[in-house]
């Protein structure tokens, strides 16, 4: 009987699914409108997250979806949904809400990268968003749930856009502490976010509630355009602090070439959870980061063309391919409106069947 790794941070089931709709398909499907009061509005923040368990109960209730149909949870954040735009919009950017997407923000197109993290704490956008909670804490007594803080990159982008990449080699001291500065505005928003409602990163990846200890969960979508000499020099040293302060602690990265990183993320001893964008090589990944939970991420877009018996057997062998099934999930992120139910059939089906497999066949918990 094979005893399987685990790491001790990450304490969930065996193969742990999840999937997010795009807005669009909850536009399409209940009607449901993603403007500002959708995010902010306390009553409107209560009503649509029941009204979207319930929607996902009627179809999906089979696969464990929609428990908390019946709640009304003070849900400070959207975490049926996927997208970061608040720390941007704190730090000088403006956002577009748009009835049927994730809301847009707007490049702040500052001459330099120059953060503020007491002028941002002092922003509108924070006071509307704390002013959220208030409201929420006062009727409820208590408030859940967390908002999408996206990452330093990620961030540093919104407010120079591709200036950052020539300020690394022209102004590379001063992007490492305008860096420094993002990590610390980053930091101090999501230990007061988690110490009000027990998670950080819900709304970042819904697979990491299945995990009991909340994740730290950075994202890291804009290392793919570079180089790994670059995210060690400028960014690796934050990811070190905070996989010493934070554990779990985890690395979203959506691209689709998270294998580049395999060696270099290797060097975060306590890299607990990867997000593993869709045509990562999990052996790869694997083979450096044997202690890490590895999160497969499935595209949304290749499933809705996928003939149902190969998506069937991609998840198969992504999930062989990680190797250890108490540190893999699968999920799937930002799935439009034109994607069928069966897809989703499919993906959790998968996962059942394979979770009865390795019981059977390798462990007993």
């Amino acid at each position: 009987m094979t005893n399987y790794k685990k790491n001790r941070f990450i304490n969930s089931k065996i193969l742990p699914v999840d999937i997010v709709f795009h807005p669009s398909w909850w536009y399409k499907h209940t009607g449901i409108v993603f403007d500002k009061d959708f995010y902010y509005h306390p009553l409107k923040r209560v009503e649509v997250e029941k009204q979207m368990e319930q929607e996902l109960y009627e179809r999906f209730g089979r696969f464990g979806l929609g428990t908390d149909r019946k709640k009304k949870l003070p849900l400070i954040g959207a975490v049926h949904n996927a997208a970061g735009f608040l720390l941007s919009e704190m730090l000088g950017c403006k956002v577009i809400y748009m009835e049927d997407s994730a809301p847009q923000v707007l490049p702040a197109a500052m001459d330099k990268l120059e953060v503020n993290t007491s002028r941002a704490l002092k922003s509108p956008a924070f006071k509307r968003f704390i002013y959220l909670q208030e409201k929420l804490k006062s009727k409820y007594g208590y408030i859940v749930g967390d908002t999408n803080w996206g990452g330093v990159l990620n961030i540093a982008l919104d407010l120079v856009g591709e200036k950052v990449f020539t300020d690394f080699f022209t102004e590379a001291e001063r992007t490492k502490k305008q860096f420094l500065e993002i990590a610390k505005l980053i930091e101090q928003f999501v230990t007061g976010m988690s110490n009000e409602t027990g998670t950080s990163s819900i709304s970042v990846n819904r697979n990491v509630r299945h995990i009991k200890k909340p994740v730290f969960l950075h994202s890291e979508c804009s290392h793919t355009m570079i180089a790994t000499e670059q995210y060690e020099e400028f960014l690796l040293p934050i990811d070190l602090v905070w996989s010493s302060k934070f554990r779990p602690f985890g690395i979203h990265y959506c691209g689709s070439d998270p294998h580049r990183y395999a060696e270099t993320f290797a060097k975060i001893s306590n890299l607990d959870f990867l997000d593993v964008g869709w045509g990562g090589d999990v052996k790869i990944l694997r083979k450096y980061l044997s202690n890490t939970f590895l999160n497969i991420r499935l595209d949304p877009v290749t499933i809705s063309d996928c003939p149902n018996s190969k998506l069937e057997a991609v998840i198969i062998q992504l999930v062989k391919d990680s190797g250890y099934p108490y540190l893999t999930g699968v999920c799937c992120i930002n799935m439009d409106d034109k994607v069928e139910d069966c897809k989703i059939d499919v993906i959790f089906e998968t996962i059942e069947s394979l979770r009865q497999e390795y019981w059977e066949g390798h462990y007993k918990e």
